[in-house]
């Protein structure tokens, strides 16, 4: 299975995509989680992607792609994967869909979690205080929302349109929200 998670910082994709990974049996790619290692270790992209992640943008598209396309190329990745905050963008979108066509391997599916904005603030925030992220600061997430919308709401016209696009209600409990999951993606795999 090949697939993507979308949905606005703070949905839940992080949380969700750990199950769903578990289940397929597929490595679940976090660009986030990549961005925090090389902030941790201090790497020159960690010291970019810090500054960047500070102003409450998101990274260009170049260092992201080439970054996901590493990853991708590693045996775990061969049988399928779940690509978690990535694609972001419309250029993003045109940069995977090359890099599957030239391995002759397409998306199965994308699965979009849908949660209201206030909801979301109020989660990023509660995430902040518990992981102690400082790059969670209110301004901050409402300007990532912004952004979100902007440059990332449009993917989902995209696959929508070629008829990847799976959209589920990720407000509720954890559980509640995996079933709703696992029911919406009964019978897509691969």
């Amino acid at each position: 299975m090949r697939m993507i998670i979308l949905g606005a910082p703070g949905a839940g994709k992080g949380t969700q995509a750990a199950g769903i990974a578990t289940s397929f049996k597929i490595p679940a790619i976090s660009t986030g989680a990549m961005f925090r290692e090389n902030i941790a270790a201090g790497t020159p992209l960690g010291r970019q992607v810090a500054e960047i992640l500070s102003a409450g943008h998101f990274v260009s598209d170049d260092i992201t792609s080439a970054m996901v396309f590493e990853r991708l190329g590693r045996d775990d990745a061969a049988a399928g994967f779940l690509l978690d905050g990535y694609p972001r963008t419309l250029a993003q979108v045109e940069a995977l869909d090359a890099y599957l066509a030239e391995r002759s391997q397409a998306l199965d599916c994308v699965l979009e979690l849908t949660v209201d904005t206030e909801l979301v603030v109020a989660r990023l925030l509660r995430r902040a205080q518990i992981e102690g992220r400082a790059d969670d600061t209110e301004e901050v997430i409402r300007e990532r929302m912004a952004i979100y919308r902007e440059q990332t709401s449009p993917l989902t016209d995209v696959y929508r349109a070629r008829g990847l696009l799976i959209a589920v209600d990720g407000s509720g409990e954890v559980g509640e929200v995996a079933d709703r999951i696992a029911t919406a993606l009964a019978g897509r795999a691969a």
